[in-house]
């Protein structure tokens, strides 16, 4: 992974982006009614194994940083079963296009859908 990604400008701005989206709260939190500020932003597809979702909002997650650390298992380099969770949750409700640089698709009628 590219630990310089996290310097750039566009990630900065996108991480201002879906801190500002989520509330500044932790989604993770807030689905037990708990109410925590959000400090990290998640990538659900890990950006090593998905670079190319790398600034997609669909994958990114506002989290506090204990719900971060319990994502990933820093160990063995994984997610664990609650970041395996949320990466299964945003693919469900977001399914990437198999096509990433691919932003619109036609349905048989033809209208476009982003």
């Amino acid at each position: 992974m590219d630990k310089n990604f996290y310097k750039t400008k566009v990630w900065r701005s996108k991480r201002k982006k879906i801190l500002r989206r989520d509330n500044y709260e932790c989604q993770e939190c807030r689905r037990y009614g708990k109410s925590r500020p959000a400090t990290t932003v998640h990538h659900c597809n890990p950006l090593e194994t998905h670079p190319q979702w790398r600034l997609e909002s669909w994958n990114l997650l506002s989290l506090c940083s204990a719900c971060h650390d319990k994502m990933h298992d820093r160990n063995k380099d994984v997610l664990t079963t609650l970041g395996e969770y949320w990466r299964e949750k945003v693919t469900k409700v977001s399914p990437p296009f198999q096509n990433t640089s691919m932003r619109h698709r036609e349905t048989d009628e033809g209208d476009i859908f982003q």
